[in-house]
């Protein structure tokens, strides 16, 4: 069985498949008489191809058993997906270029400050927490048109988290 290692998510690594959302090291602006702080322009927000409008969406996702056993990955053709995590707890993000052959899959280890943004045709599993009832601010696609493919494979990959 293929075992993918995990890394720490970064803008750099993560690059090829989309934006990394941070806002440690975004431009920030102080509104509503100095109590509160405005991080702008964290996502490229991809909705807009045939006639699609934002939907933004609660999850709330459990904890798979582990080790992991990546079945299948999706894409979104039609548009972007963004993930935010509503709490500070460290969450995986797995991604790869062609489903069907293992040496193409990266892991990340995001922190509970990191969000994603999912490119257009970035190849991904679905959500993977590391904690039951973890709370994600999902913004993507609603629309006419299918915007969703998934790929099922033959032989399981195994995602080996420790903590």
């Amino acid at each position: 069985m293929h075992r993918i290692p995990i890394e720490l998510l970064t803008k750099a690594a993560f690059l090829p498949f989309g934006e990394v959302i941070e806002t440690d090291f975004a431009d920030a602006v102080v509104i509503n008489e100095g109590f509160a702080l405005r991080v702008n322009d964290l996502a490229q927000i991809d909705v807009a191809a045939n006639a699609g409008a934002v939907n933004v969406s609660l999850f709330v996702a459990k904890a798979r058993q582990r080790p992991i056993k990546v079945r299948m990955m999706e894409r979104h053709p039609l548009g972007s997906q963004l993930f935010l995590p509503l709490q500070e707890r460290s969450w995986l993000v797995l991604v790869c270029t062609d489903p069907l052959v293992p040496a193409s899959y990266r892991a990340f280890e995001a922190s509970g400050r990191q969000g994603v943004n999912y490119a257009r045709n970035a190849w991904h599993h679905p959500l993977l927490v590391l904690d039951d009832d973890e709370r994600f601010l999902v913004v993507d696609r609603k629309g006419p048109g299918n915007n969703l493919e998934e790929i099922w494979v033959d032989k399981p990959i195994e995602l080996s988290v420790t903590r």
